[in-house]
């Protein structure tokens, strides 16, 4: 086992597979067996993406961790980094550092209702834990997932939504701005804390995994108070300023807090008391 902290695994790409407009998802494994085989990660962990020459990305593991022989990823085309990775295909070199972070604590919610909220790019990190609940679907009460996009074509993996919705006890809510449906949509027109309000979804022996952009989260919270979670039922993923993954650079650390080692999941009550030094 290599010492140094920085020193990336080499992964080939396996699939790469474009989710919408500037989105795409990618799909890797070890070109080390050896590694390979003792590689595990628990849903909600994070990794350190690279493409050599250009940087390094944080990115979630959005596959479930009961999947051995790849990981995947997925990522927006918005810089040099995501500009480079864009431009790979099947057969080319990553590098891969994790996996880091503390992910979703699984056991905790077994035997709760599971409310899953989403909005744009935030369905990947979602997703690893949907399709964890659902290979292990005796643990867990009913799965809620609330999902959203500004328009019909920003809506990543929406395949799977439609194989989500035919497990048993699984109720799948999409939704679009208002504008933002085509002519054959038929699902919500709405925000996402609109569209949550009125789905009367039962809050009863419930927690609920709310990741999207910071405005979201804010205006859903309080739909979430009024249907009865408590902050400490209500988990988030903090990904941003993330650098080093490994609680030494500093870039990411709020008050006593690094997210990359501390998080970066977190419940309500734990941000509350966190400065927003974000």
């Amino acid at each position: 086992m290599c010492n140094n902290l920085y020193k990336p695994d080499l992964m080939e790409i396996i699939q790469v597979q474009r989710q919408t407009p500037d989105v795409k998802s990618v799909r890797v494994r070890f070109r080390d067996p050896a590694r390979a085989r003792t590689f595990s990660f628990r849903v909600g962990q994070f990794g350190i993406f690279s493409v050599f020459g250009a940087g390094e990305s944080t990115f979630n593991i959005c596959s479930s961790s009961n999947w051995k022989d790849y990981i995947e990823f997925c990522f927006r085309r918005t810089g040099r980094v995501t500009e480079a990775l864009w431009r790979l295909e099947r057969g080319d070199t990553i590098g891969f550092r994790g996996p880091y972070g503390n992910g979703y604590p699984v056991e905790a919610w077994e035997g709760k209702n599971l409310i899953f909220i989403g909005g744009g790019i935030a369905m990947p990190p979602i997703r690893c834990a949907v399709w964890y609940v659902l290979e292990n679907r005796e643990k867990y009460g009913n799965v809620t997932i609330v999902y959203g996009a500004r328009r019909v074509a920003d809506l990543t993996f929406a395949s799977e939504l439609d194989e989500w919705s035919r497990h048993a006890r699984v109720r799948v809510i999409r939704t679009v701005d208002p504008g933002g449906e085509t002519p054959d949509w038929k699902g919500e027109v709405g925000l996402i804390p609109h569209v949550v309000e009125r789905s009367q979804i039962s809050a009863a022996n419930s927690v609920a995994l709310v990741i999207g952009p910071p405005i979201m989260i804010k205006f859903t919270m309080p739909v979430l108070d009024r249907i009865g979670l408590r902050d400490e039922d209500i988990y988030t993923s903090l990904e941003n300023r993330m650098k080093c993954g490994v609680g030494k650079c500093g870039r990411c650390n709020a008050g006593h807090v690094y997210v990359c080692t501390d998080g970066p999941v977190f419940t309500m009550q734990q941000l509350r008391s966190i400065p927003n030094d974000f």
